[in-house]
């Protein structure tokens, strides 16, 4: 079974939100401080692979960093990043969504401005800050299997021109 996996995280680099998608058990977001290497390993029960977008270069190695978990060494592994290469699609989850179609709600939200919500959130208890990311890294997990479906759509048909 396949997961999708994105985080965020805060300025300091800890994590601050792990999003899950896998079509059994929905959407999961751990949120720190209920994130921890039990819970993360908890959520990805009965995965096989993790998918992600430039995972294998930052949420891989964050989440190692972090939490202690080789997430390369427990899982397959699939960075739909350079499958997006491959087609000539580049650029950031968000650009290659673009290009591709894929819609989203939080527009005018990247990395950065992922960060100063939760600084937000952390300092002032801004609720709605909160609700602003968690919709951010729910979209970012969500479109993740969108994206995954495209590209396969694109490798059969690149194959079927063979």
């Amino acid at each position: 079974m396949k997961a999708y996996l994105d985080i965020e995280t805060s300025f300091e680099g800890a994590i601050t939100v792990v999003g899950l998608y896998a079509t059994d058990r929905g959407l999961i977001q751990l949120v720190d401080p209920q994130i921890s290497d039990v819970t993360v390993w908890q959520a990805l029960e009965g995965v096989e692979t993790i998918c992600t977008y430039n995972g294998s270069r930052f949420d891989l190695p964050v989440i190692r960093r972090r939490l202690g978990l080789d997430l390369r060494a427990a899982f397959q592994s699939n960075d739909l990043m350079y499958a997006c290469w491959r087609h000539g699609l580049f650029g950031g989850l968000k650009r290659v969504e673009e290009q591709l179609g894929i819609p989203r709600r939080s527009k005018g939200i990247d990395g950065m401005e992922a960060m100063r919500l939760w600084s937000r959130y952390e300092d002032d208890a801004d609720e709605d800050a909160l609700r602003a990311l968690l919709t951010y890294n729910g979209e970012d997990v969500l479109n993740l299997p969108v994206l995954d479906g495209r590209l396969m759509e694109l490798e059969s048909t690149y194959a079927r021109r063979d």
